[in-house]
C-alpha cells in the first residue's frame, strides 16, 4: 500500500479536519498538510513529519493518548521532557526514550519489562554498568552484552545457558579461557573457540566430533601431532593433514 491510499484519520478511526485545529495557522506557512504532516493523524510517518517540522511542539504532546504521538514526541524532545517519558505505560515510546537518553541515565532502563527496550538499553548502555544486564531473562539482550562488555568481564558469561551468547563470548574472551569454551556442549561455541586458540593448545581437540574443528586443528597443530590425524574419517581433513606432511606432492601433479 502506498501512503497516499491510507486515509487521514486520527488515532481513534474518526476523520481529520484541519477546522478548529490550534497548529491551523501552520498549515499557511507549510508547516503541516493533511495527507501528509499531522500530528492528529493515526498513521505515524505523518506525526513524524509534522514533529520534524514543529519540534518545539513535541513537549506539548507527552502525555497524548495515542502512544505513536508519545513515541514519535521522543525524537524531538528536550531532556528534561524525554525523562518523563522513560516510565511511560507503552513500551514503543519507553523504546523511543531509550535511543535518546543520556547513557549514565540508561541504567534506570535495565530491568524494564519489554525485552526490545532493554536491547536498546545494552546497545547504549555505557560499558561500566553493562555487567547489571550480564543476565537479563532474554537472550538476544546478553549478545547485545557479550559484544560490548569488557573483555575482563567476559568470564562471568561463559557458562551462559545460550549457545549464541558462549558463541559471542568465544569471539572475544581471552586466550586463557577458550580451552574451556573448545570443550562446550554446542559444536558453534567449540569450533569459535578453536579458531582464535594458539597453535600450542590444539592437540586435545584433534579427535573433536565435529569435522569442522578437526580441520581447523589439522591447519595450525604442531607437526609432531599431525600424523596422529591422518586416518581422519572426513576427506577434508585428510586432505588438510596430508597437504602439510607432504608439501612436496601439492602442486606436482600433471607436471
Amino acid at each position: 500500500m502506498i501512503e497516499s491510499d491510507i486515509p487521514a484519520v486520527d488515532w481513534q478511526g474518526n476523520p481529520i479536519s484541519c477546522q478548529g485545529c490550534t497548529h491551523q495557522d501552520r498549515q499557511g506557512l507549510g508547516a503541516c498538510a493533511p495527507m501528509r504532516s499531522c500530528v492528529h493523524d493515526r498513521y505515524a510517518k505523518r506525526i513524524d513529519r509534522f514533529f520534524g517540522t514543529n519540534p518545539s511542539l513535541a513537549a506539548q504532546y507527552i502525555e497524548h493518548p495515542y502512544f505513536e504521538v508519545r513515541a514519535v514526541a521522543a525524537k524531538y524532545l528536550d531532556i528534561f521532557h524525554l525523562n518523563r517519558l522513560m516510565h511511560d505505560p507503552d513500551e514503543t515510546v519507553r523504546a523511543s526514550v531509550a535511543l535518546r537518553l543520556l547513557p549514565r541515565m540508561l541504567t534506570k532502563l535495565v530491568h524494564d519489562e519489554d525485552r526490545e527496550v532493554r536491547v536498546r538499553v545494552a546497545s547504549r548502555l555505557e560499558q561500566a554498568d553493562l555487567p547489571a544486564m550480564m543476565h537479563d531473562p532474554d537472550y538476544f539482550v546478553r549478545v547485545v552484552v557479550a559484544r560490548r562488555i569488557s573483555a575482563s568481564q567476559l568470564f562471568h558469561m561463559v557458562r551462559d545457558p545460550d549457545v549464541s551468547v558462549r558463541r559471542e563470548v568465544a569471539l572475544r574472551i581471552s586466550v586463557d579461557w577458550l580451552p574451556m569454551l573448545a570443550n562446550d556442549s554446542e559444536d558453534e561455541v567449540r569450533l569459535t573457540a578453536v579458531r582464535r586458540m594458539p597453535a600450542g593448545l590444539l592437540p586435545p581437540f584433534r579427535f573433536d566430533s565435529d569435522w569442522r574443528i578437526r580441520f581447523e586443528v589439522a591447519q595450525r597443530i604442531p607437526m609432531e601431532y599431525l600424523a596422529g590425524m591422518a586416518k581422519d574419517d572426513d576427506d577434508a581433513v585428510t586432505a588438510a593433514v596430508n597437504s602439510r606432511l607432504n608439501p612436496e606432492q601439492e602442486g606436482s601433479h600433471g607436471y
